[in-house]
């Protein structure tokens, strides 16, 4: 298996036929029009063995563009590239989203993965203490937390690699 950044850089198509794509019907609201047609879609990545599911709407196309974005988020979150925290540059993707002493980046903007990506590698390289990653961005501490806590599949994925580690997990806002 390799790190997040030769996946990333497939387009959705070369991405997608590295997949096994499951249609189905998903249950939930949605009234006489939710459950006549398999429109949800389910990718299940070969190589990395991730998978990523969209039910939300009723169109099949619209699922599986949500399912191929949220599969690189995972794609992200999961694989890890090695970093040198000694002589670390932000790569161009996180260094575009810093602002000041915070990183800028929403959820739909399509080099999120890759900012994913790198925070995580950066993480992973601070053995997964935030202030040093912070410190080698450089962005504050709460501003990195911060970033983490906005997504909640991010958040859950930091908590539960630092928890691996014997850290204490991160405290969300109230």
């Amino acid at each position: 298996m390799t790190g997040w950044r030769a996946y990333l850089a497939l387009d959705d198509d070369a991405l997608l036929a590295q997949c096994e794509v499951d249609r189905f019907r998903a249950s939930g609201p949605g009234g006489q029009h939710r459950n006549k047609t398999d429109t949800a879609v389910r990718l299940r990545h070969r190589p990395s063995g991730l998978e990523a599911t969209a039910v939300e709407t009723r169109s099949q196309h619209e699922n599986r563009a949500m399912a191929l974005s949220r599969l690189r988020v995972a794609l992200a979150v999961a694989l890890r590239e090695p970093v040198d925290l000694e002589a670390y540059a932000p790569p161009a993707a996180l260094a575009a989203t810093m602002r000041g002493a915070r990183i800028s980046v929403s959820q739909k903007n399509p080099r999120y993965p890759e900012v994913v990506g790198a925070v995580f590698d950066l993480l992973e390289a601070a053995g997964w203490r935030v202030s040093e990653a912070a410190e080698a961005l450089p962005v504050s501490t709460t501003a990195l937390g911060r970033f983490l806590e906005a997504d909640p599949v991010l958040f859950r994925a930091a908590n539960a690699r630092r928890q691996a580690l014997g850290l204490p997990p991160l405290r969300g806002r109230a």
